[in-house]
């Protein structure tokens, strides 16, 4: 998970809340004691795909179904929102660029609405820094839309966020 998450920083730097040098400061066992926090429950949860074989044949292994051999090429977070018990949240979505294109997206925010709705939770939620179109066309193709909300970016505040909604 480590390596993804320096990845995710490198590729996407304003995607994210973290830098790529506090990132690489955490050791080991923060991210280790995050996945297995991650690993059950209901509030908050990690899907990740792993390269196990080539692109077409990856699929994202849910909180507890994680598989070993490969590394890991895409991620997405989920959290029951906090002011909303309908609502989760979706963050730091990323597939590893080579690994773009095969359907990871997809399968993750699929995997993620499965959790959300075996949790009570019916609606996805999701931020989109203003200008990045790549992931704002990704998520319109799934069936997010534009809820018309616009929030200042918690971390550079020369930068906007749009939020996104679709049904789980």
């Amino acid at each position: 998970m480590r390596a993804l998450r320096l990845e995710m920083l490198a590729d996407s730097p304003l995607a994210y809340l973290e830098t790529l040098a506090d990132a690489a400061a955490r050791p080991h066992d923060e991210y280790a004691a995050r996945a297995a926090r991650a690993a059950t429950g209901t509030a908050l949860a990690q899907f990740v795909a792993e390269a196990t074989a080539g692109p077409a044949q990856q699929r994202p292994a849910g909180p507890a179904q994680r598989r070993t051999g490969g590394r890991f090429v895409a991620h997405a977070g989920a959290h029951a929102a906090s002011d909303d018990p309908a609502v989760t949240v979706l963050y730091a979505v990323y597939v590893s660029p080579p690994w773009r294109g095969q359907g990871l997206l997809g399968a993750l925010v699929d995997a993620v609405a499965d959790w959300s709705r075996a949790a009570g939770r019916p609606q996805l939620l999701l931020e989109v820094v203003v200008g990045n179109d790549r992931a704002l066309r990704a998520y319109q193709r799934l069936g997010f839309t534009d809820t018309g909300v616009r929030l200042p970016h918690p971390t550079l505040p020369d930068l906007t966020e749009l939020q996104m909604r679709r049904p789980a």
